[in-house]
């Protein structure tokens, strides 16, 4: 408990540094948002991801894809994605939805059994719809107001709650937690990283060759897509305005 405390208390001083510290201009003729209010702090951090994307996690993934066959990075997936549906069940719990818990449980029964310990996705086709919640989600769901935008370094576009979420969903995520053995768990760790940056890779070169400004673009994104899990779809809350505090 005080671990999880000390790691709030980080992400709220992250926060805090975002709201006082304006870093990147911001180009001319670029879409403001009002739930972007520490737009040139932000966008310094997307930079710094950008450059650590293309330096580092593109050229790796590349390699990966390089040396394992399709089936196998399939594989991995659906063994993460599996794993992940233990605690999809869990939040959906958390957020009254007993429906889809059961669903979500019932897919990580059958992909663990039948599906070789989740290497493979047999749940999907037999219909069973995947989900993905998060203590983001759980919180939005619970009433906690998503607070201004904010761009985190390596996890990227986040809000003030979600930043939370994300403290909350590393604490309590076994695998980056509690594997004792701390090269495994650093492995494993990796492993994901690179299985996650995996499954878009080809949606951000297309993303890098529109005449787009990028950071806009994928801030509306995140913003209406959060908006969008939170409120299953539902149109029917206003965004709150935050004060700009560089005008």
């Amino acid at each position: 408990m005080l671990s999880l405390l000390r790691k709030l208390r980080t992400a709220a001083l992250l926060c805090l540094t975002a709201a006082m510290v304006g870093c990147a201009s911001i180009p001319a003729g670029a879409e403001r948002s009002p739930q972007d209010p520490w737009e040139p702090f932000n966008r310094s951090v997307f930079e710094f991801n950008e450059g650590l994307d293309t330096y580092l996690l593109k050229p790796v993934v590349a390699g990966y894809r390089f040396v394992l066959p399709e089936f196998v990075r399939d594989g991995i997936y659906n063994f993460f994605s599996n794993y992940n549906d233990i605690y999809t069940a869990l939040f959906n719990l958390l957020q009254g939805k007993p429906g889809y818990a059961f669903n979500d449980f019932m897919r990580v029964v059958v992909n663990t059994t039948m599906g070789l310990g989740g290497l493979l996705d047999l749940a999907t086709p037999g219909g069973l719809e995947k989900h993905k919640e998060d203590w983001g989600q759980t919180l939005g769901v619970w009433g906690v107001p998503s607070g201004p935008y904010v761009v985190l370094p390596f996890f990227g576009p986040s809000n003030l709650r979600d930043t939370f979420g994300t403290v909350a969903d590393l604490e309590s995520d076994y695998l980056f937690s509690y594997v004792k053995d701390i090269g495994l768990r650093n492995s494993i760790t990796g492993l994901r990283v690179v299985n996650a940056r995996n499954t878009y890779y080809e949606a951000g070169d297309l993303l890098d060759g529109a005449a787009i400004d990028k950071y806009s673009f994928m801030r509306d994104a995140y913003i209406q897509r959060r908006a969008y899990q939170i409120n299953e779809g539902r149109d029917d809350e206003e965004p709150i305005v935050y004060e700009n505090p560089y005008q």
